[in-house]
Formats: structure tokens, C-alpha cells, sequence
């Protein structure tokens, strides 16, 4: 594209050189090399701005996705710690009971 550029304004400097009554179609050759360009320029910004939207559509879903495991795990982290805070109680009671059959098989030997 850029050689496309380079070679219409040469060839435009070369008619306007030979001949003056050229320049008016080796100019509007120019101009639409470039325009060319500016069009192929906005598709690939066009492309690029849809690669972007995918991208942080791919990030806002990742992002969602950990917040849900996240959630998940805490969840499950409150589960676990309230199952062991009602295991303690039980298995204090259950040494007690052991420690007093203990005392009282003891005291039945003496």
C-alpha cells in the first residue's frame, strides 16, 4: 500500500514535470491511492476493535467464573469450620464419659 502511495505521487511529479495538462488525473490518482489506504486502514482498525470487544468479553466471563468458585469455596470453607466446631463438643463429651467410667471402674476395684 505505501509503495502504491510512493509510486502514484511519483508518477503524478512526473506528468506535472512533462506536462502540465496530466496533473489533474495523475492528481486525483494519488488522491485515490490514498484513499485506499485510509480504507484499508479503518477495516484493520475495524477487525482489531472486534478482537478487543471478544477479548474483554473473554475476561468479564473469566472474572465471573472465578467470582462463582470463589463464592464455592468460601461456602464450603464455612461448611468445614462449622462441622468442626460441632465435633469439638462431642468429642470433649466423649472423653469425659471415657475419664469418669474410668474413675468409676477404679474406685469399684478398691
Amino acid at each position: 500500500m505505501t509503495r502504491s502511495v510512493l509510486i502514484a505521487a511519483l508518477l503524478a511529479l512526473a506528468l506535472t514535470a512533462c506536462k502540465k495538462e496530466e496533473a489533474a488525473p495523475a492528481a486525483e490518482a494519488a488522491a485515490d491511492a490514498t484513499s485506499a489506504v485510509a480504507t484499508d486502514a479503518a477495516a484493520v482498525a475495524t477487525d482489531a476493535a472486534a478482537v478487543a470487544t471478544d477479548a474483554a468479553a473473554t475476561a468479564a466471563t473469566a472474572t465471573t467464573d472465578a467470582a462463582a468458585a470463589a463464592t464455592t469455596a468460601a461456602g464450603a470453607a464455612t461448611d468445614a469450620a462449622a462441622a468442626a466446631a460441632a465435633a469439638v463438643p462431642a468429642a470433649a463429651d466423649a472423653a469425659a464419659a471415657t475419664v469418669v467410667d474410668a474413675a468409676k471402674d477404679a474406685a469399684a476395684k478398691h
